[in-house]
């Protein structure tokens, strides 16, 4: 198998990549990343010069990088995108230029090839929108509430019309909210772990009850490479951990690990359109993909947590860059308005 990476130098990527080349060594990766805020190419740096791995950096959007990184591969899984939902609110233009219009631009280049195996698009549980009662399931109806939801449903409709068309062999899977090493601080787990460690307040949202199905980003790329080797094409699989957890609680078991204050936490003005639950029903990936979930919460939190205390000089080089920006616009003026968790 030749896979093509596509985003393989964020935060899931990276660590999809280490996961196929520790579990499939007769696998071979080539990375395509166009390098934006979020993806680092020295996360990857093991492989280099490995006659299994490659790296272009380059942008989906573009056709003439997306042909010269696909030449060869005989799969495709797509993790380039733009993800943050408070990022999308400010700028949606970008969401869909990549969301959408890349995910065109790789299925049309995919589709020139009629023996490649898979074209495995990337998704999120976001999709369904806010879940009152029970769980999710594929044949749901979608319902994104946010830009980035948005513009993940469009890509997903589009990858799965290229099925119905022409063919294509799609396969999309749906993700509950990922947590784990190489994450970058924008996200609620990395960004509180960090800030603990740096002694600063951790801005809640809303009241904190706020729940997801917490998923470690290792059992993620489990049930990707199950899905590359087992899913069926023109398929869509849940994929979660049914460990639901709100926002308050994820809070206060970071506190544990990290040994910090509850007196650091805020809560904080609620982001726009702030999504209460989502929670999903994975029946499908355990009956078709012979997948199941094998890191707890408590595990992976301190799993979590060692790595971000093992590689400072990893997040410090972020936060005291661009990102200082973006946060102070993120959240100063919420925190000077913010109250003590009681």
């Amino acid at each position: 198998m030749n896979l093509l990476v596509t985003g393989g130098a964020g935060f899931i990527g990276t660590n999809f990549v280490k996961y196929v080349m520790s579990h499939r060594p007769n696998w071979s990766v080539t990375v395509l990343d166009k390098l934006t805020y979020a993806g680092r190419r020295e996360n990857l740096s093991d492989y280099e010069g490995s006659e299994r791995y490659r790296f272009i950096k380059g942008d989906i959007c573009d056709p003439v990088a997306v042909q010269g990184a696909m030449e060869g591969c005989s799969a495709v899984v797509n993790f380039a995108a733009e993800t943050h939902v408070d990022r999308s609110i400010d700028d949606p233009a970008s969401f869909v230029r990549t969301d959408v219009e890349g995910v065109r631009v790789l299925l049309e280049e995919f589709k020139k090839d009629d023996s490649r195996s898979v074209f495995l698009q990337i998704s999120t549980d976001e999709v369904y929108g806010s879940v009152q009662n029970g769980r999710s399931s594929e044949e749901d109806t979608l319902d994104p509430r946010s830009p980035y939801s948005a513009s993940k449903a469009g890509g997903e409709l589009l990858a799965m019309s290229y099925f119905s068309t022409f063919g294509v062999p799609v396969v999309i899977t749906r993700a509950s909210n990922n947590y784990g090493p190489h994450q970058y601080p924008e996200k609620l787990v990395p960004l509180f772990i960090t800030n603990a460690f740096e002694g600063e307040k951790l801005p809640l949202y809303g009241d904190g009850g706020n729940m997801r199905d917490w998923l470690f980003v290792t059992d993620h790329c489990s049930a990707l490479v199950a899905a590359i080797e087992k899913g069926r094409p023109g398929r869509i699989y849940n994929i979660g951990d049914g460990q639901e957890m709100t926002n308050k609680e994820v809070t206060f078991a970071i506190l544990e690990a990290t040994g910090t204050d509850p007196s650091l936490v805020r809560f904080i003005e609620d982001r726009l359109g702030h999504d209460r639950r989502y929670a999903v029903d994975i029946s499908r990936a355990r009956e078709e993909l012979n997948w199941k979930p094998d890191t707890d919460f408590q595990t992976g939190i301190a799993l979590t947590v060692d790595w971000y205390r093992d590689n400072p000089q990893w997040w410090q080089s972020i936060k005291s860059g661009e990102f200082r920006e973006y946060y102070k616009k993120m959240y100063s003026t919420r925190l000077e308005n913010s109250e003590r968790i009681q």
